[in-house]
């Protein structure tokens, strides 16, 4: 799964590695790139004293799971803590590429959302097990959100709300989708009042029909590029990350986002640990830092400094927040939202050869 990281006009500094350091490193984090701000990086060197501390960017999630595997058959070289997306999670532990994590080791552990806890805690299949380890732990996240011309929709005189909108007539070969079957049919099943999650799509009264239906409204699918045309106007409305539309994004380029009120797909980005980094008892260096990045003040600031949102402000007294992260309905989405949102699960070789053939279906247009 591709998820794009369009961080145009957002204030973060992209973190780069001192030649030599990564062999001297106390702590080696492999990150996505702008992932994690300058500020929070330095006030974390200055509060530690075991040694050099570093952090070193890559272009895509794809690539740090790519050295995961890599790791596998080299180990001499890899990093303490790697940071990936939790739809990568279930192919991380199946593959044997990284190792459980012990939550006792971090104070700021039982005050994360329970959300956020399940999500991490898998079987060794790599399965959501509410009995399972904690494989990873999640360190910022966000949602599938609509984004569309807010000079388009005014000579409509409505904006787009919810799934449903996604339907009307008026957008017939106006709107863009990902190029990913979990998310076009998730959204459709999260219109007719399922999850995404749903493991039997022939269960689903409607669903092929209601597809084919959006299918007619489509001018594009595209996971990477799909802002583009939206700013030129070829299109009207697109469904994208909210990672990817930042308020100055949208000021800049006449746009608006909005979170569908029943409900979407959410994700994370998560921190794990290779096979084969030693295990210690007692909290190391990397456990400090996942820690860090859960505490109040940084968590703020890693929401502020980011198109993302810590986790952990969703345990948080909202009136503790600043106003610019809990009034911004991109990083802080009313909660009864939340509550009917979903993150996309691993589903069984059959569902996943289900919604396949369905999706390939659709895209034929029949």
């Amino acid at each position: 799964m591709k998820r794009r990281f369009f961080l145009q006009g957002i204030s973060v500094l992209t973190l780069s590695v001192v030649a030599g350091c990564k062999q001297a490193a106390a702590l080696t984090v492999e990150v996505l790139k702008g992932s994690v701000p300058m500020q929070m990086a330095n006030k974390f060197r200055e509060q530690t004293d075991q040694g050099p501390v570093s952090f070193v960017p890559q272009p895509q999630l794809k690539d740090l799971f790519g050295l995961l595997k890599k790791w596998q058959s080299q180990p001499s070289s890899q990093a303490d803590l790697v940071m990936i997306g939790d739809f990568w999670l279930h192919s991380a532990i199946q593959q044997e590429l990284i190792q459980p994590l012990d939550p006792k080791l971090w104070p700021s552990w039982s005050k994360l959302p329970s959300r956020w806890q399940n999500i991490v805690r898998r079987n060794a299949k790599g399965e959501v097990d509410p009995k399972g380890q904690i494989w990873a732990a999640p360190y910022r996240s966000g949602s599938t959100v609509i984004i569309y011309r807010v000079d388009k929709f005014k000579g409509l005189g409505w904006t787009p709300k919810d799934w449903s909108d996604l339907w009307r007539p008026e957008l017939r070969h106006r709107i863009s989708l990902p190029d990913q079957a979990r998310e076009v049919i998730g959204l459709t099943l999260k219109k007719l009042g399922h999850s995404y999650n749903t493991a039997d799509l022939s269960k689903v009264k409607n669903l092929e029909s209601e597809l084919l239906k959006l299918h007619q409204n489509v001018k594009l699918y595209d996971s990477n590029s799909y802002l583009k045309p939206l700013i030129l106007g070829d299109t009207w409305l697109a469904v994208g990350w909210s990672t990817d539309i930042s308020p100055e994004v949208q000021y800049q380029n006449g746009l608006a986002a909005v979170v569908p009120q029943s409900g979407t797909a959410l994700w994370s980005d998560l921190w794990v640990k290779p096979v084969g980094v030693q295990s210690s008892p007692t909290a190391t260096l990397a456990d400090n830092w996942i820690d860090f990045c859960w505490l109040p003040q940084v968590a703020t600031q890693l929401s502020l400094l980011t198109a993302t949102a810590s986790p952990m402000i969703w345990g948080m007294n909202p009136q503790e927040l600043p106003p610019s992260l809990r009034e911004n309905p991109l990083l802080f989405p009313d909660p009864a939202i939340l509550d009917n949102s979903d993150f996309l699960e691993p589903l069984s070789a059959t569902s996943v050869k289900q919604y396949q053939q369905l999706w390939e279906k659709i895209r034929r247009g029949t």
